[in-house]
């Protein structure tokens, strides 16, 4: 009974009632405060800043700069209403990401996958849509409360003196893993890809691009990825068809945009 009766509990906590509404309608639990989360993301950024090479290349950087400016002004004033931070780490990785609190990074090695402006705004748009729709946010709750589960399961199983007990806590930090955090992390992804798709198009760029780019990026990838029912981004293929299942609004919004950046 006490086993039966903790456990409830911790269902309780891992299905609390969502609190906030993502871009797209989905309903969403965040626990703490964008000020919060603003100061997370200026320490990270600043101690990347510390840790890795910034790049020196002048015209480099002002591409850059250039198409994340352009993506930054639509984003709406409630999200940051300052001037974003944009940094060009001299690194071979294929990655950029956004924090909360307006800060940017971009990895060298993006640039030689992305082949166009348009290609690394459909980028830049998709990690700004995570800080918009409030992903880490969300991240870090779910964290909160799948710790707060995992805790109330190992009580239950000392109190009810249940013998390796090892094995069966594994398991269900497998099951969480495979069963809620993995598929939320998909989640994220997509609704980002959705977010960052119109956000490109708002911008003056061609979303139609964004397709192209997860092309190349399966490419690059060279086979290397894990399943993805094991892995925290979708299937490139299934972004592709995400993408394409939301590029006619998408580019109707570009086609009704009057500005087109020239970035290089």
């Amino acid at each position: 009974m006490k086993l039966r009766f903790t456990a409830s509990i911790a269902a309780v906590a891992l299905a609390v009632t969502a609190c906030a509404t993502s871009p797209t309608g989905r309903n969403q639990v965040l626990l703490y405060s964008e000020s919060q989360l603003a100061e997370m993301g200026d320490q990270a950024f600043s101690g990347m800043k510390e840790e890795l090479k910034i790049s020196n290349k002048a015209v480099q950087n002002s591409y850059v700069e250039c198409v994340a400016n352009a993506i930054t002004a639509k984003v709406p004033s409630s999200v940051f209403d300052g001037t974003w931070e944009v940094v060009v780490f001299d690194d071979e990785q294929v990655n950029a990401f956004a924090l909360p609190g307006g800060k940017i990074g971009v990895y060298t090695g993006l640039l030689n996958v992305a082949e166009n402006q348009h290609q690394l705004a459909a980028v830049i748009g998709h990690e700004v849509g995570h800080v918009i729709a409030e992903h880490g946010n969300e991240r870090m709750s779910q964290s909160t409360l799948i710790n707060m589960g995992t805790q109330a399961a190992g009580a239950a199983l000392a109190m009810n003196e249940v013998s390796q007990t090892a094995p069966i806590m594994a398991a269900i930090g497998l099951g969480l893993q495979v069963g809620v955090q993995l598929p939320f992390s998909r989640t994220h992804e997509s609704e980002a890809d959705v977010i960052g798709l119109q956000l490109m198009a708002m911008s003056g760029f061609d979303p139609r691009q964004s397709v192209n780019l997860w092309q190349n990026m399966d490419a690059a990838s060279s086979g290397g990825r894990p399943l993805e029912l094991l892995s925290t981004h979708p299937a490139p293929q299934t972004r592709i068809s995400n993408l394409q299942a939301n590029m006619n609004a998408a580019y109707t919004d570009y086609q009704a945009s009057a500005y087109r950046p020239n970035c290089g």
